[in-house]
């Protein structure tokens, strides 16, 4: 296991805060710290001309290969850029679902046309792309999607009927990759497609979710005959399940130790406001505040152990399979935290729309934190069958 960096790295990331110390101002400079998780409706447009800027400076999608418009960046260097940003404050990524997940999934498993076709548009920040996995009835339980495709051999075009819900961004998306039944008769994970489908057409319908703050961050999308291309289908029909699994790979990947420095971000506000409040002179809080700076910094370990091993393929090495049920246990805990040290404050809101401080938006928010992307129960399932080689869990 990496835990330090070469003085090469070191000086990438002097490059880094230096980039993002001047151009992270002016017009910029109300997004800093905006956008994040919780806020992702806030200053859609100026995110999205940020995006373009990141891009003129050839900060987007740095760790791709320099063929496909990457800088080829190290491992290390990924994660310093991680570091920075969020150190630096910078706003939520529009664009972070192309090139975190869309990209490398491209990359490794995709045609030649399709990675000339979408591999541009999301390195120049100008293409936006959401992820259609969970439904109604497959939350966590993806291999039970009941969407399918079905290719019409008129139209030469893949054809798809279903619902995705808890579509992040969805209304601001050109484009979605889609988990899509081929076989109709399949089960579980097997008779899967991964389709890359544009948004804009009559077929797609976007329902916004609104959430207790007023606000809408995700969807319900609806397909209604919705269309593809014929060779818009990642790999063949009935590999859509290995597609999808190295795309969940990328996501527990280098973007990791940049969450963790916007959790260190929470935490130093937690501590500021414990001080200005008196809170910190109760000895319980004290002990909570510390025991929350020994967990991240366990996490940051953790991801530098589980970022040493893995494959371009985005398979990881075992220990990536306890960073969900970990990372998002300790920020439900920090919440809770947060809450405490406010105290009285922290119920204070004015009527609607509501407009609530970053740590009452970051309460509410990490009461999802075990529930999507995997609920708790189900992660402890995953470790326990795919990295400890236990049994499965009976099924019905």
């Amino acid at each position: 296991m990496k835990l330090s960096f070469s003085p090469e790295d070191e000086r990438f990331r002097e490059e880094v805060a230096t980039w993002l110390a001047e151009n992270l101002c002016g017009e910029f400079e109300p997004i800093r710290f905006r956008g994040g998780p919780g806020d992702e409706h806030s200053f859609v447009e100026e995110r999205k001309a940020w995006e373009q800027k990141l891009a003129e400076g050839g900060w987007t999608c740095i760790g791709w290969p320099k063929q496909y418009g990457g800088r080829g960046a190290s491992v290390e260097q990924q994660v310093v850029f991680n570091e920075e940003y969020a150190r630096a404050g910078g706003p939520g990524r529009m664009g972070h679902i192309g090139e975190t997940l869309t990209g490398p999934t491209l990359i490794a498993f995709g045609s030649d046309a399709q990675k000339e076709r979408y591999l541009p548009g999301i390195r120049a920040g100008r293409e936006f792309w959401c992820q259609g996995y969970s439904e109604p009835s497959a939350g966590s339980d993806l291999a039970n999607v009941k969407t399918r495709a079905r290719l019409d051999e008129s139209s030469g075009q893949w054809v798809v009927n279903g619902q995705k819900v808890w579509t992040s961004l969805a209304h601001e998306s050109q484009y979605v990759f889609v988990i899509a039944r081929t076989d109709p008769d399949s089960v579980a994970h097997k008779g899967l497609g991964f389709f890359l489908m544009p948004m804009d057409q009559p077929g797609v319908i976007v329902r916004p979710i609104e959430q207790l703050t007023g606000t809408s961050e995700f969807n319900e999308v609806f397909f209604d005959d919705a269309v593809c291309a014929a060779d818009d289908i990642v790999g063949a029909p009935g590999e859509g399940w290995k597609v999808a699994m190295g795309l969940l790979g990328f996501e527990r990947g280098v973007s990791t130790l940049g969450q963790q420095m916007l959790f260190q971000n929470e935490l130093d506000d937690i501590i500021r406001v414990a001080k200005a409040n008196g809170a910190a002179r109760d000895p319980a809080l004290r002990q909570r505040i510390a025991e929350a700076h020994i967990g991240l910094r366990i996490m940051r370990f953790n991801s530098m152990r589980m970022l040493s091993g893995g494959g371009d393929d985005g398979s990881l090495q075992k220990e990536a399979m306890i960073y969900k049920l970990y990372w998002s246990s300790w920020h439900r805990n920090l919440g809770k935290l947060a809450m405490d040290v406010l105290g009285a404050e922290s119920e204070i809101v004015p009527e609607a729309p509501y407009q609530l401080s970053r740590l009452q938006s970051m309460y509410l928010f990490t009461r999802a934190d075990t529930i999507y992307g995997g609920t708790n129960q189900i992660q402890r399932n995953i470790i326990a069958e795919r990295a400890l080689g236990m049994p499965r869990e009976p099924r019905g």
